[in-house]
């Protein structure tokens, strides 16, 4: 049984990295086709290489240790002294979840916090429960909100599957004594004055302005509206169909009703393989957004995200019950609908605020 890394040249310069298998008899190559080579111009290029080169080789470790388990019924004897963040930036290559931007943020704070300890290659072997729990201070000091519990939850993530790969021999997180805690920073929220004070302001893109105010009368994240199409919707029926890409877990489809506000945002229905909304960027619509409060002159922090806060505050204004509110958000339990109450008492408190009275 051998696993070789072998290079094989293209005509436009570049590399392909490929894994030349023998395994009982047989043979077969694997292609690493998210780690070719480029044509080094400059020191940059010679580093890519490098990076990806040692990354290559993690891979032929781990791929020979799998097959020499196999052959012997055995557990896989992988060598732990492989880096942990080039294990890591591996995984995330391959990772296909709606939290892969999460997850590379992680690693990216992860490599900060190194860069502080001064600790270049730190290997499976190496990492320890009280670099952890450093780690956990660190992301609490540097993070806002909920980000520093977010984060961890993504590093444990990765940890654990390092784990059950055989990347580590304990799983390192049974001996982690600190809990990762994260506080929510008030979200702000639009009300339905403001709602419609919105639909009477200018902006630059008007197809924004339709999908923004949709996300407001039905609660769609930026994500879900961004892949809409119209084989979703149901207007014979008045509700739209579909998996909320961070909500549920099982892929679970949600019937989601349209009142006339909905159904009037739509416009002209196309054919069931067509977005029902034409959008830019997350980035280019968030600014469009920012820009367009600040011209209806609402004195609030406003990104998409807000616009789906918004919709959950006002039905808890409005008096909806807690798990109906749930259930239209898509949510997997009432706890991450609980911070709707609280927007909802500050909004009756703002509101009893304004007409006070001197006597």
């Amino acid at each position: 049984m051998s696993v070789v890394l072998r290079k094989r040249k293209n005509k436009n310069g570049t590399i392909t990295l490929r894994l030349d298998i023998h395994s009982n008899g047989k043979r077969w190559v694997e292609t690493l086709s998210k780690l070719q080579l480029c044509k080094p111009t400059n020191p940059a290029d010679r580093e890519f290489n490098k990076r990806n080169l040692q990354l290559a080789e993690a891979i032929r470790i781990a791929k020979s240790a799998e097959l020499q388990g196999g052959e012997y019924d055995l557990e896989p004897v992988i060598d732990n002294n492989i880096v942990v963040t080039e294990w890591m930036t591996e995984y995330i290559s391959t990772y296909t979840k709606a939290d892969k931007k999460n997850m590379s943020g992680v690693l990216g704070r992860f490599k900060d916090f190194l860069a502080v300890k001064k600790l270049k290659k730190l290997t499976f072997k190496t990492i320890d429960p009280i670099l952890i729990e450093e780690f956990i201070d660190y992301l609490e000091k540097n993070s806002r909100g909920e980000g520093a519990k977010s984060y961890y939850a993504r590093f444990k993530k990765m940890l654990k599957h390092a784990y059950r790969k055989g990347f580590l021999k304990h799983n390192i997180l049974d001996k982690v004594e600190r809990t990762c805690h994260g506080k929510a920073d008030k979200k702000d929220a639009l009300t339905l004055e403001e709602i419609q004070i919105l639909s009477q302001t200018r902006i630059n893109s008007p197809e924004v302005k339709r999908a923004a105010l949709f996300s407001c009368v039905t609660g769609l994240a930026w994500i879900d509206i961004k892949k809409l199409t119209w084989g979703k919707i149901k207007l014979e029926t008045r509700y739209m169909t579909l998996v909320r890409s961070k909500q549920t877990k099982y892929n679970d489809e949600i019937d989601v009703p349209l009142n006339d506000t909905a159904i009037s945002l739509l416009g002209e229905p196309k054919d069931h393989k067509s977005f029902v909304f034409q959008l830019p960027t997350a980035d280019g619509a968030n600014a469009t957004l920012k820009d367009w409060v600040k011209r209806a002159k609402i004195n609030k922090k406003i990104t998409w995200h807000n616009l789906r806060h918004s919709f959950g505050t006002n039905l808890i204004f409005n008096k909806i019950d807690i798990l109906t509110t749930s259930k239209l958000l898509g949510h997997s339990n009432t706890r991450q609908t609980e911070r709707y109450v609280h927007a909802s008492e500050d909004m009756k408190r703002l509101g009893t605020n304004m007409i006070n009275i001197k006597l």
